[in-house]
């Protein structure tokens, strides 16, 4: 049985034969919040204040009322919450507590046994206890530990009473009845009210209100940056972001832009901080905070602190620290956030009152694990996740950061869960937002994304957000976006991406598509379609095409072969895979999906629909195997050497809305309007598969010789007017340019795309950024355009003729010689002296040279030294005076050795000395 159903099942068990509850007389209840996974309401006011709650915990089970005059008003109810508390148990015994003994009145009639007893020690055998909530004692671990072993637990009482005569404390942790409830997620507040007549609701009530739990977080924030001027963040430690997302959760450090990297929270009756590089514990700037976090955690035991060998003790604690793993007697344990082992019983040590201090990173995780989300595969998010905070991939720039201000309401007290209330309210119900809290939702749109990304659907604080987002966006619709729509507003922002993500995770995609996308044309479909694969991958992943395109929405299964699973192969929904972060949107930010291969059938979709791709892994190798697509759409697809020209007037009319064009070592992704009445395909063909000879000749070897170079058009792409890649990315709006054969070989229109493709063929090590990265690459677009294409480089580009390229020189020399103004067309130029100089052939004798080189340089000067050394060897002609005139810091080591070499006294420089 599921969580929902289970909780379901409950709800009506334990209001069976109530349609109303009569709350009116002298009783002032409290307000109940829940926090925890399990806790679920079961009487809520017309102010959507909470009176009664249940929830679990290990094996048992827990009823909370907000007054104890419940227990004696509402027998019936009593009942019905014994009967449920007791659940399975072969126990027949109700102990209650002395101070409740009217309730063993109620219960005369029943079948269970009742004790009155002065204590939980005195209640062996017991199967469910009653209390008061101030009758817990002073130490209820055994009735935490009852409860946890599989026991009952009724409790009732009020905490505003007690807040109001012990000010300075926090009800939350101190407040007798909360340290057994607590543990459950059910909390006892000070906030009281009047109650009426509460007519019962079909169904577990659920409230916009008790999204957020309106706790304001000063009182803790202020004993943790006592003495906190500022968080410096410099150095090498390159942190992730964090997500306060759960409802006693907190931000405690963000950058100016509202990224924390340090947060906080309570879960049960403890209380968890995590920050985002387990390297700031050491760094002494950052001793304050932790000195404040320890005695935060510690709750004023005084008692062990344990830190996990890897760590050092921080010093100066003045408390009783140990190195050792994790143990349940810790008052607060301090750990990294790289390991799965003890998940369960750190949670438990936390929600039964300990402290954790845990501290990493997900960035190289999510890097290192393609395809697999860290909110709930990285190990510290499966600790962390259910205390309602969460390690993203995200990075903090280095730097130094404010401490946030105390002041309610201040610009940088972001809470997701607040804004996140106020967004749905003003969709709901049109409450208008704020100008600040309009900024923010973008920032809340990817939050959203982490969130749901977690599907805690077992959750009843997750599915409440996920009702109300899924109620919303019924509301008012996914926008639309396309070109011609694009999205602008923040509020769209967030709808889209949220409506992406709520069908990933919703238990009825089918019902929420209609709200999502409002048109999805119907094409004819192909069944059981088998696809060869054939992969010998080197460092590199590589996309297979299918051949095959997947509709907006539409599930189909894939059989994959026994030797291709649990092998890192994945199944890829989408050819545009850039992430855009623009401000205005022609598409949705993410649209592909990626499914690991985990089993000899998969199923899979993608709500923008999109080509189907085998992922082959690096270093895997495959021969002859055969995937077999259930149910697709056919897609324009020309290979070269298999089909022909007759074939592909047939296929170019084939449904799909893109195509796929492969060529020897390139492979192009275009919309299919753009090849509909593509004819001389196999001219089309000559033309790339000489500018890829080309580029590979040039390369000597390209940087990965199994692997076809791709291009694919987008109507947006995350940078540029191109970019390179794995694919190169491209506007589609440009995309016929790609078949232009005859122009290609007379105008030079193909700068851009080569110019990409040498980015590729860049290798760092004779790579000196920032200054080289868009200038060495160009050595691909002009020998290609001159060597290939036969245009000349004048034609090729504007800024190489004759002219502009002695403007270029002069400026240069002018200004100085700056090597900061070294960069573009300026390096280029240096690099065109030494081509016109040596030919290509030196060029390809150099890069040969580095393709088998170690112990290169990691910093520019070195690495400049050494690419004077190699071509001047490779030359035989001492260059040192030709670059020191460029400006490059060549040593006297350099000189040295080429000294024996002859000068090349007439380079093109010596007119500028």
């Amino acid at each position: 049985m599921s969580a929902q159903s289970f909780r379901n099942e409950a709800y009506v068990s334990l209001l069976r034969g109530f349609k109303e509850l009569d709350f009116r007389g002298t009783a002032v209840p409290c307000e109940l919040v829940l926090a925890g996974e399990n806790a679920f309401p079961l009487v809520m006011n017309n102010k959507d204040q909470i009176l009664m709650a249940a929830s679990l915990y290990g094996r048992g089970r827990i009823v909370v009322m907000a007054h104890e005059t419940y227990l004696t008003k509402f027998p019936a109810l009593v009942e019905n919450a014994v009967s449920w508390l007791m659940g399975d148990q072969t126990a027949n015994l109700v102990c209650v507590q002395t101070q409740t003994k009217a309730v063993a009145d109620g219960l005369k009639k029943s079948t269970y046994k009742v004790n009155i007893v002065e204590a939980f020690a005195d209640s062996q055998g017991a199967g469910v206890y009653v209390t008061s909530a101030y009758s817990v004692g002073e130490d209820p671990k055994a009735l935490v530990a009852f409860l946890k072993a599989g026991g009952g637990v009724l409790i009732a009482g009020q905490a505003w009473h007690w807040a109001s005569q012990h000010p300075n404390e926090n009800t939350f942790l101190q407040f007798s009845g909360n340290k057994v409830s607590g543990v459950a997620g059910i909390y006892f507040t000070k906030n009281y009210f009047e109650a009426k007549e509460i007519p019962v609701r079909p169904q577990i009530p659920i409230s916009l209100k008790t999204i957020d739990v309106g706790k304001s977080f000063e009182d803790d924030l202020e004993p943790l940056l006592k003495g906190v001027s500022e968080f410096d963040l410099q150095g090498d430690a390159l942190p992730s972001e964090v997500l306060a997302h759960g409802p006693f959760a907190f931000s405690i450090g963000t950058t100016n832009d509202g990224q924390a990297f340090l947060a906080g929270s309570y879960f049960g009756k403890g209380r968890v901080i995590v920050t985002t590089h387990e390297s700031f514990f050491q760094n002494e700037k950052l001793a304050t905070i932790w000195y404040n976090a320890i005695h935060w955690l510690d709750q004023g035991r005084q008692g062990v602190i344990g830190f996990v060998p890897r760590i050092k003790i921080f010093p100066n604690l003045e408390m009783k620290c140990e190195k050792t793993k994790f143990r349940n007697d810790l008052s607060v344990f301090v750990c990294e956030a790289y390991s799965s082992t003890h998940v369960k019983e750190i949670q438990e040590f936390v929600a039964e009152g300990g402290g954790l201090l845990i501290g990493g990173h997900a960035w190289w995780w999510a890097h290192s694990n393609i395809g697999q989300d860290p909110t709930t595969n990285f190990s510290g998010n499966k600790i962390l996740n259910k205390m309602g905070l969460t390690i993203l991939k995200e990075t903090i720039k280095a730097g130094i950061y404010e401490v946030p201000s105390l002041k309610k309401g201040s610009s940088n007290n972001f809470h997701f869960r607040r804004l996140l209330q106020r967004f749905i309210g003003h969709v709901l119900n049109g409450e208008k937002l704020t100008q600040q809290e309009e900024d923010q939702l973008k920032k809340l749109a990817r939050h959203c994304t982490s969130f749901l990304q977690m599907k805690a659907l077992e959750d009843f604080s997750y599915t409440q957000v996920l009702s109300f987002l899924t109620d919303s966006l019924k509301k008012v619709g996914m926008p639309q976006v396309s070109e011609k729509n694009p999205v602008q507003s923040p509020k769209d922002f967030l709808l889209l991406v949220v409506g992406a993500e709520l069908f990933k995770v919703s238990p009825d995609p089918d019902a929420l598509l209609p709200y999502l996308i409002k048109d999805i044309p119907l094409m004819p479909l192909v069944h059981n379609q088998r696809i060869q694969i054939n992969a010998n991958t080197a460092k590199s992943e590589e996309w297979i095409s299918t051949g095959l395109y997947l509709p907006p929405a539409m599930k189909t299964y894939i059989s994959i072969p026994t030797t291709m699973v649990k092998k890192r192969w994945m199944v890829q929904i989408g050819c545009q895979t850039d992430y855009l972060k623009h401000e205005e949107l022609k598409r949705a930010p993410v649209v592909h999906e990626l499914f690991h291969v985990t089993s000899e059938k998969i199923q899979v979709w993608n709500l923008w629909g999109g080509l189907i791709y085998l992922v082959a892994p690096p270093d895997s190798k495959v021969e002859g195997e055969e995937v077999i697509v259930e149910a697709a759409i056919a897609a324009p697809y020309y290979r070269f050497g298999v089909t022909t020209e007759a074939d592909w007037l047939s296929q170019r009319a084939s449904p799909s809305p893109w195509a796929e064009m492969e060529f020897d070592n390139v492979i192009l992704t275009v919309p299919s309007q753009v090849i509909r009445d593509l004819d001389d395909v196999d001219e089309v063909a000559a033309l790339w598969n000489g500018i890829t000879k080309g580029v590979a000749e040039l390369s000597v070897f390209p940087l990965n010789p199994n692997r076809k170079e791709r291009f694919v058009a987008d109507v947006q792409i995350s940078v540029g007017w191109m970019h390179a890649g794995y694919p190169i990315m491209m506007h589609s709006s440009i995309a016929d340019q790609l078949f232009k054969h005859e122009e290609a070989r007379t105008k030079g229109l193909f700068w851009g795309e080569i110019h990409e493709l040498g980015h590729n063929q860049q290798r760092s090590c004779w790579e000196f950024p920032p200054h080289t990265t868009e200038a060495t690459c160009n050595l691909w677009s002009v020998y290609v355009h001159e060597e290939v294409l036969g245009v000349d480089r004048e034609k090729a580009h504007r800024s190489l003729t004759l002219k502009q390229r002695k403007l270029t020189i002069d400026e240069y020399v002018q200004g100085g010689r700056n090597l900061s103004e070294w960069k573009v067309w300026t390096a280029f130029e240096t690099y065109l002296q030494i081509q016109e100089r040596f030919g290509w052939n030196a060029f390809k004798k150099v890069f040969a040279a580095y393709h088998t080189m170690d112990h290169i340089p990691n910093d520019n000067n070195g690495k400049m030294n050494l690419y004077a050394e190699v071509f001047s060897r490779t030359v035989g002609m001492n260059l040192t005076e030709f670059f020191k005139a460029w400006g490059w810091p060549i040593e006297e080591a350099t000189v040295q050795k080429v000294s024996s070499l002859p000068s090349w006294d007439d380079h093109p420089m010596v007119q500028y000395a």
